[in-house]
């Protein structure tokens, strides 16, 4: 058997997901998106640059959950995303081994720190 015995108010929990559903939060979650896309341009090992560009965002919600997704539509010849393959690494056609370098975490970890921070200060108004 589980029990869950809570003690507290919600009050403020409530308040910031009732005010999560105003505008303003859509404005902050692109400017975080947008944020995203720059780091993660800048970060992007170049050789033609076309990796690096073609960074994109989308925010989508699906119920209670707000998702930033960020996409790179530069593909390789199989349709794999080249960005995912300069992150994890990938075969080559003589056999061989590219090593993956890992530039995406790096690129948005400060983004989710100030994003938590921000979403963190906006739970405790």
């Amino acid at each position: 058997m589980i029990r869950v015995k809570q003690h507290g108010d919600f009050s403020k929990t409530e308040a910031f997901l009732n005010r999560m559903k105003h505008p303003f939060y859509y404005g902050m979650l692109h400017r975080y998106g947008k944020q995203g896309v720059e780091a993660l341009r800048d970060a992007t090992p170049r050789d033609t640059g076309k990796t690096a560009e073609s960074w994109s965002y989308e925010i989508r919600q699906n119920g209670s959950r707000i998702q930033i997704i960020w996409k790179n539509s530069n593909l390789a010849e199989a349709g794999m995303p080249v960005a995912v393959l300069i992150q994890y690494g990938h075969a080559t056609r003589n056999g061989g081994y590219v090593q993956g370098i890992d530039y995406i975490n790096p690129a948005l970890r400060p983004i989710f720190e100030e994003m938590a921070d921000s979403i963190w200060k906006e739970v405790i108004k």
